[in-house]
């Protein structure tokens, strides 16, 4: 029996918030969440209870039901960014409310790492401001492919199509300053409803669509098209029969198929693929991000932290770089600073090393966006280039070409607490 694939199309949609103090970035997911009909009754008597003690009978103030998270987030009493699930009849969508303060990059750089989407929400009577810079800059930094700029608080300047077009303009210069392609604009009140779940009669002017709408429709099938085959071998799987040997892992790009020539690195040894299977059979197919088991036509020699990848020659696809050398950009996590000669623990797909820190090569000045090189190190919630060497070779790739096998947590060993994000360059 052949099991079932789930298309790209219908995929979970991640998507991370970022905004301003006060842009209304927690009225915005209270009004998806409530619009949606994500909110448990209990929840919503919850709500309207606070809302008419602060504003009297009647009002409903959706920031109320993210609000409290954050604050007892911020006084490190919960968690680092609040994760909220919902699902519409179209799509379901994994929503990261992360903080936006300077303070908090580490927090907007974990929160925003798999994201899909970025919703930017920028206060349309302040414009483009130097958190919306800093958060721009970050989704960059990350790749997240999507960005659907949210020009808020609309209702507070008349609806006005020239304010809402002169915010275009100058993010869209932000954006070609820093490559961002994919950006969607869209004019709203999160308060009052309008263009978040439905249309807006008072902005006419605005043809496109609303934002819940875009949403549900965003297709991530051209960002995971094209990509290079990468399969990370997470565990070795032998059965009773003396002959079977399986290689479980998620897939991190491009497409397996049974008769794929394909190479194990860091070795280097080639060989066929003999199925794709999960516990439901066989596949015809298996694309990122699926769980599956590989069988491959050889007896070859491959462990836990090795990658299955396409053999060179067989396609037009990129082989991965097997090197101890890696140049990244490192989102630093900890108090104490990192400085050159720290010794961490490197943890890339499912490989786990040693490294060394051979150089700060510069670190980024987050108000102006420009690289300060030579620095003596990385405080907390720097970001920076960082030349490493680690134990043993890896098979890596750009963090621009696949952001799984571009990227990489440093770890203190002593304590095993993650003290960094790399993304390689």
């Amino acid at each position: 029996m052949t099991a079932p694939v789930t298309t790209i199309e219908s995929a979970l949609l991640r998507i991370a918030t970022a905004g301003s103090v006060d842009d209304g970035k927690s009225t915005l997911i209270g009004r998806l969440l409530y619009d949606s009909k994500a909110i448990l009754a209990d929840q919503l008597e919850q709500v309207q209870e606070a809302s008419e003690r602060r504003s009297g009978e009647g009002g409903l103030d959706l920031s109320l039901l993210t609000d409290g998270l954050r604050a007892e987030r911020e006084q490190g009493i919960t968690i680092d960014v609040a994760y909220r699930y919902f699902q519409t009849a179209r799509r379901k969508f994994v929503l990261a409310d992360t903080p936006g303060h300077v303070q908090y990059t580490r927090n907007m750089v974990t929160g925003a790492s798999t994201a899909d989407v970025a919703i930017i929400l920028i206060d349309a009577r302040h414009g483009v401001v130097e958190q919306t810079r800093r958060h721009t800059f970050i989704a960059s930094l990350l790749g997240i492919p999507h960005l659907a700029v949210c020009v808020n608080k609309m209702d507070l300047v008349d609806y006005a199509e020239d304010v809402f077009d002169g915010i275009v303009r100058d993010f869209c210069a932000l954006a070609k300053q820093l490559g961002v392609k994919d950006v969607e604009f869209f004019p709203i009140s999160a308060k009052l409803g309008d263009n978040v779940v439905d249309a807006s009669a008072a902005m006419n002017w605005y043809s496109g669509t609303p934002l819940l709408e875009h949403l549900e429709t965003l297709s991530l099938a051209d960002d995971e098209a094209g990509q290079d085959t990468r399969f990370p071998v997470q565990w070795v799987i032998r059965d009773h029969d003396a002959d079977y040997r399986g290689y479980a892992g998620t897939v991190a790009g491009g497409v397996l198929r049974a008769g794929d020539a394909v190479v194990v690195l860091p070795s280097g040894v080639q060989t066929t693929i003999a199925a794709v299977e999960t516990i439901d059979g066989e596949l015809d197919a298996a694309f990122a991000p699926m769980s599956v088991t590989v069988r491959l036509a050889d007896n070859v020699d491959a462990s836990r932290g090795d990658m299955i990848a396409r053999a060179p020659g067989a396609t037009n696809e990129v082989a991965p770089l097997v090197t101890r050398e890696l140049s990244a950009d490192v989102s630093w996590m900890a108090e104490a600073p990192l400085r050159p000669g720290a010794r961490l623990a490197l943890k890339h797909t499912t490989s786990s090393v040693r490294a060394i820190v051979e150089g700060l090569d510069d670190v980024v000045d987050i108000a102006t966006l420009e690289r300060v090189v030579s620095p003596d190190e990385l405080a907390l919630n720097d970001i920076g280039r960082v030349r490493l060497r680690v134990s043993k070779p890896l098979a890596v790739d750009p963090y621009e070409r696949n952001r799984t096998t571009g990227s990489f947590i440093l770890i203190y060993e002593a304590t095993n607490e993650s003290v960094g994000a790399g993304m390689i360059r």
